[in-house]
């Protein structure tokens, strides 16, 4: 039988796929094409044109929209990856002409991993059009002439902005900075390891209450992922930003705030690191209405039940979920390690429609997307969710690290985990002003939100 999820003011959900109920499915990444999903190839790319296009006039307007976000001098840090050059400039693109070429090509660039039929389904989701490629492609096999600097675009003040963004905050200056008091330091010997820091949130830091506006993290070496009392993080996320409307409470000081940290590195002589991180904190202002609170629940399931078999290509489990009320669904982030494969959130309403909500048919460890819907996919009373994970234990999988070995769950990288985060809301909306005193629902003397809970099964 499904479980029932428990919902109040919002829950932001995480589902393991990892239980006793987990069926395996059949077919493995065959049954998706049965269910009407389509995988799209990474190398379907239109035939070059015989028009040489110029950087100036035809590249820096695609570069401009996809790509100088992370590629620029003071780029995005996504979850720790962070570009490893900038393309803001023809100098800076024409020696790489052609290794954007190949990335675009090959669909490694730029970095999302949804199926190719729901473009458009998710806000800042990252495609090509096939004119697009077909320019970039073009470019860089007809020599990658500059073209007339006149007719280069203006650059797009998001992108101006973040380029000279105080002290290289990709958000600009922050409201709060949290920060070890000491950097963590990793010896020669260790890969993986996980460990609780606490960070003291003094009263002269937060004085009061406040509801968060932002949150960015800035990563010393070795940080993998990172569970924090103010908001985590994976490879390839980028900064949390809560839209208008939307909020979460952070609690005065003093208290203490943890972050679970994951460390993973080569290990070796010579490997030893000092580790920091920086949580960068800003605040909605007096006057902004919080119409949604976030809080969340933390479903955790039983992880004994996964057990990956050596050399397996394409094992999966599932899990099904109902909800109990109507519900607003509003972003989902699957989570595996290095064997990770692919991902899919489907879901079957009361009346018998089945739709797919998230495929993910490449799943990338180091891309690990959240993707939030445009718009908010409507859930009544009674829809089931089904979400299921593939994973690649052969020795195919070029990310594997042992494929001779069953792979069970377990919190280092070469081992696995099969987690699926959901957020929804309800349909009752709030009308908080921020500045003003906090309704009695939400004032609290505890370090924890009262809409957060952990339940273990």
């Amino acid at each position: 039988m499904p479980r029932v999820i428990p919902t109040n003011i919002m829950r932001i959900t995480l589902l393991i796929a990892l239980t006793a109920i987990a069926q395996a499915m059949v077919g493995p990444l065959d049954a998706q094409d049965a269910q009407g999903v389509r995988v799209a190839a990474a190398d379907q790319i239109p035939a070059v044109t015989h028009d040489a296009p110029t950087f100036y006039a035809d590249v820096l307007p695609i570069l401009h929209e996809n790509c100088v976000s992370c590629h620029q001098p003071a780029g995005l840090n996504m979850g720790g990856n962070v570009a490893p050059f900038s393309l803001m400039t023809y100098e800076d693109a024409r020696p790489r002409a052609r290794r954007i070429a190949s990335a675009v090509k090959e669909g490694r660039m730029p970095p999302w991993s949804a199926a190719e039929w729901q473009h458009g389904m998710f806000k800042g989701d990252r495609y090509l059009e096939d004119d697009e490629k077909t320019t970039l492609i073009a470019w860089a096999e007809d020599g990658a002439s500059a073209g007339n600097p006149e007719d280069a675009p203006p650059v797009p003040e998001a992108v101006l902005s973040a380029s000279i963004g105080a002290n290289d905050w990709f958000l600009g200056e922050p409201d709060l900075v949290l920060e070890f008091d000491e950097p963590y330091c990793i010896d020669d010997d260790v890969r993986d390891i996980y460990v609780n820091i606490p960070v003291q949130l003094t009263e002269d830091m937060l004085r009061e209450d406040r509801w968060i506006q932002s949150i960015e993290y800035r990563n010393g070496p070795a940080v993998h992922h990172i569970v924090g009392g103010v908001g985590g993080l994976v490879p390839g996320a980028k900064p949390r930003i809560y839209e208008e409307g939307y909020g979460q409470l952070l609690r005065s000081g003093p208290r203490e705030i943890m972050f679970n940290m994951h460390y993973n590195k080569e290990p070796g002589p010579g490997s030893a690191v000092c580790s920091n991180i920086k949580a960068g904190i800003t605040f909605k202002k007096d006057g902004d209405v919080i119409r949604h609170v976030t809080g969340g629940d933390q479903l955790w399931m039983n992880p004994a039940s996964l057990l990956i078999p050596a050399g397996d290509p394409s094992y999966s489990k599932s899990i099904e979920y109902e909800f109990e009320e109507d519900v607003e669904i509003l972003s989902f982030l699957p989570h595996m390690h290095l064997r990770g494969k692919a991902a899919m959130y489907e879901v079957t309403y009361p009346d018998g429609r089945h739709e797919t909500l998230l495929h993910v048919p490449k799943y990338e460890f180091n891309w690990q997307h959240s993707y939030a819907f445009r718009d908010p996919v409507f859930a009544p009373k009674g829809s089931v969710l089904r979400f299921t994970l593939w994973w690649d234990n052969s020795e195919d999988n070029p990310n594997n690290p042992d494929p001779s070995v069953d792979v069970r769950w377990g919190r280092p990288t070469h081992a696995e985990m099969s987690q699926g985060y959901m957020s929804f809301q309800t349909l009752d909306e709030r009308h908080i002003v921020v500045g003003d005193p906090l309704p009695e629902d939400l004032r609290s003397g505890s370090d924890e939100d009262p809409r957060s809970r952990v339940r273990g099964r």
